[in-house]
């Protein structure tokens, strides 16, 4: 059961992962950054990028940019995500219970 507080982790942990994942594909085909919405995604993603800047290059493939820095972050806010949403089930179980009991 989704209580409204999971609805809206969820709905945060989804937007990041949009935004990463708009970022990833918008760099891996070449699309123009001086165009405003590919502008506006990279400004938007920027910030959560920011901390694992530099642990990874990016690489070139034939025309094809591969960030491995965004697909990392990616990863590591779904894992968060996760680990936030099993945290707020953990805590949310005592109330369950109760109601379950009555």
């Amino acid at each position: 059961m989704f209580t409204p507080i999971s609805m809206l982790a969820s709905l945060i942990i989804g937007a990041i992962e949009f935004f990463l994942g708009l970022r990833f594909f918008l760099r891996l085909f070449g699309a123009n950054p001086k165009t405003p919405f590919v502008n506006w995604i990279y400004d938007m993603s920027a910030p959560l990028v920011a901390p694992f800047r530099g642990i990874f290059p990016a690489s070139r493939i034939e025309g094809f940019v591969f960030d491995f820095t965004t697909l990392f972050a990616l990863f590591v806010y779904v894992f968060l995500g996760y680990l936030i949403l099993q945290l707020i089930a953990y805590l949310d179980y005592p109330a369950r219970e109760k109601e379950n009991h009555r």
